[in-house]
């Protein structure tokens, strides 16, 4: 997502249709990064997105609305190999999907709404209702829950502990060192830890 633009009044353009919600989209995301969910307004989304007040109500009854439409929209979703010939590569690239997060405002939008949970519990559940489960839960469920339907994991392996596994070393890593980790330790916690809890010999999983 583009972060040139600092939060100061954009152009106002006659955008319409997907061009302007498109805009509308980031500008709230953007919002929230830089100020958090409690810091999310009409007038502050309006102005950044370049456009008038009146045409975010049309659409929205509230910023928070915007955001997780916003979310939704921008949010990434884990892919399997269709052949499921690569558990091991794709537990990676999916790990490194969640890490790419932490690096980008969508991720900072993310990590706004969950710290406001403790305030405002119904937006956290419908950030996981409207946003996290329709892209997929968990990072690494897609992918686990792909193999198992191809018959390559045993499917009472996957459980709620082993699919945050993954996701939970990711953010541990962030809050320990302050960045993301880099694809050489995503590895090293789908060797060490996520094949083994699901049965598997990491030297054998690329062929699984």
């Amino acid at each position: 997502m583009d972060e040139r633009n600092d939060g100061s009044a954009a152009p106002k353009t006659r955008r319409r249709g997907e061009e302007l919600v498109s805009a509308i989209h980031e500008a709230a995301i953007l919002e929230a990064a830089e100020n958090g969910v409690g810091g999310l307004s009409m007038e502050g989304i309006a102005r950044r997105a370049g456009t008038a007040k009146t045409s975010l109500y049309r659409r929205w009854s509230v910023p928070s609305d915007i955001l997780l439409d916003a979310m939704y929209s921008h949010f990434p979703q884990e892919r399997a190999a269709p052949g499921a010939d690569d558990l091991r590569g794709d537990l990676v690239e999916s790990l490194a999907v969640l890490a790419g997060l932490g690096e980008d405002p969508l991720g900072r939008a993310m990590f706004a709404v969950i710290a406001e949970s403790l305030r405002d519990p119904g937006l956290h559940a419908r950030f996981e209702a409207e946003v996290f489960d329709p892209k997929g839960g968990r990072f690494t469920r897609t992918v686990l829950l792909h193999y198992a339907g191809q018959g390559r994991i045993d499917p009472s392996r996957i459980t709620d502990v082993t699919v945050d596994i993954g996701e939970a070393m990711v953010l541990k890593y962030a809050v320990d060192h302050g960045r993301s980790p880099d694809r050489e330790h995503l590895a090293r916690i789908v060797d060490e830890v996520i094949l083994p809890a699901v049965g598997l010999d990491p030297r054998r999983a690329g062929a699984e």
